[in-house]
């Protein structure tokens, strides 16, 4: 297949048109045969950003665009000289499209520069989507699970749209309907978006884009996208309403019955305009989402976990503002969840959100709990926010947080308030300034309750370099937020390089970097430091060799508990560890890491091992296991603390699978298991089987608690 001729990129965005067609396309991954496609002409000219930046496409991509008055619709033809060697690693919705041949694009709907939707499938037909907000920024933070928490890249965001594939001796094609009402956008008749397309070639490590993009940034970065012409909306109203039923077996082991409940409820989408939406719910329910994933507390720290609830991730961005996973000033999770994860019944709630004029963005979310005897009072939760987008991925905006405690079990002036500003400047094409402001309120609290951060990023081919301070007063008290630790001052850096030879040992890419991060309380006192020295080597192939030392400080003031039995003193611990990190290249059907780590550890000594494991066959079976292990010798004793994690599924179609994530947990001597069955229907509705089972492992353990759910959910589309 013929790739494009040109020998370098273009110096400025192109542009694409869409076509308007009175008869669509017919939807079963067949483009090269369909006379809709035929007529419209193909958009080409990819450009690579791996292996080899600014080079063309190793193999022809041609998009088209059609729509007609109640859908958008996208096909492309995937040519490939060897179709023997397409890569499918997954069919479940959402699964990463990294370590597979894949195709995805974003449209920048109100062509902001900053805010999209991310379309994309791979040659097994399966649904990936997302909403991005900041041009991604914040997507860094945690793994694919903490994408729930709303920041840069939401994939838990599920919309309704299909897609379909068709695998030949060309190569691959897919054909992508994307109704209008699934997507919010300015309300002009003639529209104007940005969009940009991605194409992945996994045996060759290949990722090629229609608007080019340097090798730091990703599909994200709308400030680069192209420009999509042509389209014309007609104004339609949508009422989208989700009711669900849900029946439930839940066995008690303390109590050692089965008691068997049911409930109702459901959720509805109304679009007052195409760009801003009020959504609503009843009786929230969430028993579909995979249950969390475990984790060790070797510190005196918090830990996070992130939020997957359906009805908290739509437009979840909007609401972000803070220190990502360390100081939130909303945290969705803490509504509907007991200080010790009991889940409290939410009765109701509403958000609206979305866009007003051209520039200012709107979040409105109030919901209201049940009270429960012993945990919570009823407590109703309130968070406005506004934001202006400026030029040059630049915005400022507010946020205040609200709640209020009622009922029986409610205390006297039960409430806690959040008022907070942030904003960001964007200097240049890589440069960036950006930080936040807030105060609590919390009765009978007179104390400085401020938190402020500011910081400066540069982001460049060949360099990363920013600085970061972070101020938390010792009475900072965000109830409906989230915060790692309290009463801080921190200061952190990073120095990044970025190098790329031409031919050596087929090395992709050499990362050598430095950075810091230290926490001092407001008495002046160094709690925590952490000097890192690595160098990342990454190969064309995906492997990976990352090599590090760390120097470590610890301030401890108070004495905890690390493990059952065993205690930390107060003191001042200095240490050095080395780390190794290593694995393969993932594209394989068997791949496999390691993380080590081992030095000094709170006045002894620590080795930290984490094997991975990942098998797949075909794109229906997949497999995942690792296993942290913590070997630890302390002045105060020695203990090993192991924690293990298995997700193994089946997918029967992209949209029919069961599942299951199974984990152990020996310093709490806990294991569980989750075993969902899916069947999809549009947006993530449809029916769901849900197990769980939770006990400890010891006689003098935790009861086990085992529950077997059943959910049924539909979409109605009232207006058609």
């Amino acid at each position: 297949s013929p790739v494009d001729k040109q020998e370098s990129p273009p110096t400025s965005p192109p542009v694409a048109r869409a076509l308007r067609v009175t008869l669509a396309p017919v939807l079963d991954g067949d483009v090269l045969n369909d006379p809709v496609w035929s007529s419209v002409e193909p958009i080409t000219g990819f450009w690579q950003t791996n292996p080899y930046e600014g080079q063309p496409a190793s193999e022809e991509t041609e998009v088209r665009i059609v729509f007609d008055d109640q859908t958008l619709y996208v096909s492309v033809v995937c040519y490939d000289r060897d179709p023997s060697g397409i890569i499918i690693a997954d069919s479940r919705r959402d699964s990463s499209l990294v370590n597979t041949d894949s195709f995805q694009f974003v449209l920048d709907t109100y062509h902001d520069r900053q805010n999209g939707f991310v379309f994309g499938t791979n040659p097994a037909a399966i649904e990936y989507d997302g909403q991005v907000t900041n041009e991604g920024e914040g997507t860094g933070f945690g793994n694919r699970q903490q994408t729930g928490s709303g920041r840069g890249f939401n994939l838990n965001w599920d919309a309704t749209w299909e897609v379909r594939t068709e695998m030949g001796e060309f190569g691959w094609s897919a054909e992508f309907a994307i109704p209008f009402q699934t997507l919010r956008y300015n309300p002009n008749r003639e529209q104007v978006w940005g969009v940009n397309f991605q194409r992945n070639i996994r045996r060759r490590n290949e990722t090629s884009f229609w608007a080019p993009l340097p090798l730091q940034f990703k599909l994200y970065r709308l400030s680069l996208a192209g420009t999509l012409e042509g389209l014309e909306i007609s104004r339609r109203r949508s009422l989208l309403l989700t009711p669900y039923v849900r029946g439930d077996a839940l066995y008690h082991g303390s109590e050692d019955k089965t008691n068997w409940l049911g409930t109702a409820g459901g959720d509805l989408k109304y679009s007052l305009t195409p760009s801003l939406a009020l959504d609503g719910t009843i009786n929230t329910d969430f028993a579909e989402v995979e249950v969390d994933e475990l984790q060790i507390n070797l510190d005196r720290f918090n830990i996070f976990y992130p939020e997957k609830r359906p009805f908290f991730l739509e437009n979840a961005g909007f609401f972000a503002v803070g220190a990502p996973g360390e100081v939130d000033l909303f945290f969705s999770r803490r509504i509907g969840i007991g200080p010790d994860g009991e889940i409290i019944p939410i009765i109701a709630g509403a958000r609206l959100s979305g866009k007003v004029g051209a520039h200012y963005n709107v979040g409105l979310l109030n919901m209201q709990t049940q009270e429960m005897a012993g945990v919570a009072p009823s407590n109703n939760f309130t968070t406005v926010r506004v934001s202006r987008e400026l030029p040059n991925r630049s915005s400022v905006g507010g946020i205040f947080v609200n709640r209020q405690g009622m009922g029986q079990y409610a205390a006297p002036e039960d409430y806690n308030r959040t008022y907070g500003f942030d904003g960001q400047w964007g200097i240049g094409a890589y440069g960036r300034i950006s930080g936040f402001a807030a105060k609590t309120s919390t009765p009978d609290v007179s104390e400085e309750q401020y938190a402020y951060q500011i910081g400066s990023n540069y982001d460049s081919q060949a360099w990363i370099l920013n600085g970061t301070y972070t101020d938390v007063a010792a009475q900072f008290n965000p109830e409906v937020g989230f915060l790692r630790r309290e009463d801080f001052r921190k200061l952190s850096t990073l120095v990044l390089r970025r190098i790329r030879p031409a031919d050596f040992f087929s090395i992709q890419e050499i990362r050598p970097h430095v950075s810091f991060a230290g926490y001092w309380n407001h008495e002046n006192i160094y709690e925590t430091g952490r000097l890192h020295v690595d160098n990342h080597l990454e190969w064309r192939s995906g492997a990976e060799l990352h090599t590090g030392i760390n120097f470590t400080h610890e301030e401890v003031i108070e004495p905890f508990e690390i493990y059952p039995g065993v205690h930390v003193r107060p003191g001042v611990y200095d240490n050095k560890e080395a780390q190794i990190v290593a694995f393969t290249d993932e594209g394989r059907w068997l791949c496999g890491g390691l993380r080590t780590i081992a030095g000094g550890f709170f006045g002894g000594t620590r080795l930290s091992l984490r094997p991975t494991a990942k098998m797949r066959l075909g794109d229906r079976f997949n497999t995942e296991f690792s296993w942290s292990r913590n070997d630890i010798d302390l002045p105060e004793g020695a203990f090993v603390a192991n924690l293990v994690l298995t997700r193994i599924s089946y997918s029967f179609t992209p949209r029919i699978y069961v599942q299951s994530l199974i984990q152990y947990n020996d310093r709490d001597e806990v294991w569980s298991t989750n075993v969902r069955f899916a069947w999809l229907q549009a947006a993530n509705t449809g029916l769901f089987i849900v197990y769980n089972d939770f006990r400890g492992f010891t006689q003098e353990g935790l009861p086990p608690e085992k529950s077997l759910i059943v959910k049924l959910s539909h979409q109605f589309n009232v207006f058609e």
